[in-house]
């Protein structure tokens, strides 16, 4: 090779090696940012794996649109899926004018289940497995739809809902779940005198007013009065399983959060229809008015309701139903309570903002034969009060181990006490 040419190859090599290296470098640093990006995919798709399992937002401090906490989380989701529920289980161990035995019971274990169309249409669920046991077996228990219902929203003033609905009767009836309520067990006012949970199809409207006024007014399916008794209403919920809709029912409540005293709350309900539907029954017409209020403040929280209901041609409904002069249905029922609890963990353990320990006591009085029709007798048993003291704790929020005691005095004849323990919780 001459010297022109080998200095000619050796330029060559010298103007091509830069680029090889650079091409080389270029093709390295591609790869890696590949992997880089594969890296952080890869990542990603594992916390959306965890998130969907679970999910790490915590419920909402209150209820929204008339649910607890805990049914209330399909509404802070922009769309999609929503989960929750709660769960309850029981000891009962009846220690005076009683034989009965003690018992256990995994009273209730709830799922919510939501998902949320568009900003503007929701639908909410709840799934209740109740005592352990699907009913068909020697033991009895129950699956059943609690609530499903499809929101339609506007504007805050004015929003549509339509399915089986939560009666807006109460504290308890629409706001159940087990760590937002003191006792082992429901207040009996609110499960005798307005049967929570209380559940029929309708529909019908529900907003806020301003920050003070919060209102929902809904047509529903009536009552079976067939089911009525001398134990009250319960028995003629319809609750949605191929329920006679021959007579309806409208329900109205409002809330009222005054801006002078923080931390109170005052509010009604009022529900109106007719009962016999149309089965040969005498007319049979139903009204129930309730009002409540609470007060929190700090670790002071109380409560105090009152209900009263009226069943019209009550007695001649009673001998069309062949009720005894004894157990006839009254033509009117009463039941009321005040309750009251403390926090008391920051005292004696101080500030923690998942902690609680409340002691609390609540009276009752509820009576089923308030009144009953000439020609039938009171039964005096089932008019009776309840004094109830007891012990919540809440190792979190969401979570609550309970204590509690009733002393039932009626007034004629035995109602037993009772020591009860359960625990509750929210998710």
């Amino acid at each position: 090779m001459s010297r022109s040419c080998f200095l000619t190859s050796l330029a060559a090599a010298a103007l091509l090696f830069p680029l090889t290296a650079a091409a080389q470098t270029s093709e390295a640093d591609r790869i890696a940012a590949l992997e880089r990006q594969v890296q952080a995919l890869t990542e990603e798709l594992g916390r959306l794996r965890t998130e969907a399992a679970v999910p790490e937002e915590a419920l909402p401090e209150k209820g929204a649109r008339g649910y607890g906490p805990a049914a209330s989380k399909i509404f802070g989701i922009a769309r999609g899926l929503s989960i929750g529920g709660y769960g309850e289980l029981n000891y009962v161990n009846p220690i005076a004018d009683s034989d009965s035995p003690a018992t256990t019971d995994a009273l209730r274990l709830v799922t919510y289940i939501g998902y949320k169309f568009n900003e503007n249409i929701a639908f909410n669920s709840e799934i209740e497995f109740e005592h352990g046991f699907v009913e068909g077996g020697e033991e009895s228990g129950e699956v059943a739809v609690e609530f499903a219902a499809l929101d339609f929203t506007w504007k805050p003033e004015l929003n549509f809902r339509a399915g089986l609905l939560l009666t807006p009767m109460g504290f308890l009836n629409e706001v159940h779940e087990p760590p937002y309520f003191y006792g082992v067990f429901r207040p009996l006012t609110e499960r005798v005198i307005l049967p929570a949970t209380w559940r029929e199809v309708g529909a019908g409207a529900f907003g806020r007013i301003g920050e003070q006024l919060e209102y929902r007014a809904y047509v529903m399916t009536g009552f079976d009065a067939s089911g009525f008794s001398a134990s009250g209403i319960r028995g003629g919920r319809q609750s949605g399983s191929e329920s006679l809709a021959e007579n309806l029912a409208f329900v109205g409540r409002l809330d009222f959060t005054p801006d002078l005293l923080p931390g109170l709350e005052l509010g009604g309900s009022f529900y109106a229809g007719k009962a016999d539907q149309n089965q040969g029954l005498p007319d049979t017409r139903l009204w129930i008015a309730e009002g409540h209020a609470q007060y929190r403040r700090g670790p002071f929280h109380s409560r105090a309701l009152f209900a009263y209901s009226d069943v019209s041609n009550a007695g001649s409904l009673s001998a069309a139903l062949g009720t005894a002069a004894n157990a006839s249905i009254a033509k009117s029922q009463l039941g009321g309570y005040v309750e009251v609890a403390y926090d008391v963990w920051p005292a004696f353990f101080g500030e923690d903002s998942e902690r609680a320990l409340e002691p609390f006591v609540r009276f009752e009085h509820i009576d089923t034969q308030h009144d009953v029709a000439s020609g039938f007798i009171e039964n005096e048993n089932l008019a009776y009060s309840v004094l109830s003291t007891g012990l919540s704790f809440y190792p979190h929020p969401n979570v609550v181990l309970k204590a509690e005691y009733r002393n039932q005095n009626a007034e004629a004849g035995e109602r037993p006490d009772e020591v009860a323990l359960g625990i509750g919780f929210a998710y």
